[in-house]
């Protein structure tokens, strides 16, 4: 004989994959289905821990039982800093993300705050400053529709950004084509990057902003930006939820053989 809760878990899902339950889309409380018949407490709160482990849903203090994305965000390598894309047009990275998994997106759905800091170590060795050093700090929190995907913020010194649209804390990117684009104007142009990613727990307070499940943890991105000339104009820390991201890189492979023979 079927659980109960294997029952209600099964009709759930059917749902889920009927579109009843759109993706990012919150599942009814459990007091309510226990009001509608459904079965006791304890058995909805099985098949909500059934759904969540086989990956159908994620739950988390303060924001319920959530229908989990099918399909992540496929996070661009060298491809989402294309200067074509934010030079040129209006192509920010989160959005080109986005265009490259075929999802919606809003400008607004990213928010900021700009605020001028301490730099903290890491910062002031990227920009080659003595620790305390003052720097802007542009932190923005990126969502799909409502649900949150990733931080991250940016680190920059004043000379190269006071009076800019990066020191306006308005929500979306930083006027057309962004931060990059603004940099460019200013007589900074990119040229090359370095990032370093890894995967750690999450602390206490990336679970509550990024509406994280029980356990999953996160992947940190360590982006150094810089110029032609090898300035930096550029330290960026972003925290991403795991589950939320599928990240790919195309690059060409390199022969250092080939560069050693030419000289």
């Amino acid at each position: 004989m079927t659980p109960k809760w294997r029952e209600l878990a099964d009709k759930l899902a059917e749902g889920i994959a009927s579109g009843k339950y759109a993706p990012g889309e919150q599942l009814p409380q459990i007091r309510e289905l226990v009001a509608k018949g459904e079965g006791s407490k304890s058995t909805v709160h099985a098949a909500y821990k059934a759904l969540e482990a086989e990956g159908l849903v994620t739950s988390s203090r303060g924001h319920g039982t959530v229908v989990r994305q099918r399909v992540p965000l496929k996070r661009l390598g060298i491809a989402r800093y294309d200067k074509a894309k934010w030079r040129d047009g209006d192509e920010v990275a989160f959005i080109a993300d986005r265009v490259a998994s075929g999802r919606s997106y809003r400008r607004n759905e990213q928010t900021q705050t700009v605020s001028l800091v301490e730099a903290p170590p890491a910062v002031a060795a990227a920009h080659g400053l003595s620790e305390g050093a003052q720097v802007y700090a542009r932190a923005r929190l990126v969502k799909e529709g409502n649900q949150p995907t990733h931080t991250l913020t940016s680190y920059y010194r004043p000379e190269h950004v006071e009076g800019t649209r990066i020191v306006d804390p308005t929500p979306g990117p930083a006027g057309r084509g962004g931060g990059f684009r603004v940099l460019y104007d200013a007589g900074y142009e990119i040229d090359h990057m370095k990032e370093a990613i890894f995967a750690r727990a999450a602390t206490s307070d990336e679970v509550k902003l990024l509406q994280l499940p029980a356990g999953e943890p996160v992947v940190e991105l360590h982006r150094t930006t810089y110029t032609a000339s090898g300035t930096v104009v550029e330290f960026a820390i972003g925290v991403h939820a795991a589950s939320r991201f599928a990240w790919e890189y195309d690059f060409k492979v390199p022969d250092s053989a080939k560069g050693e023979k030419g000289q």
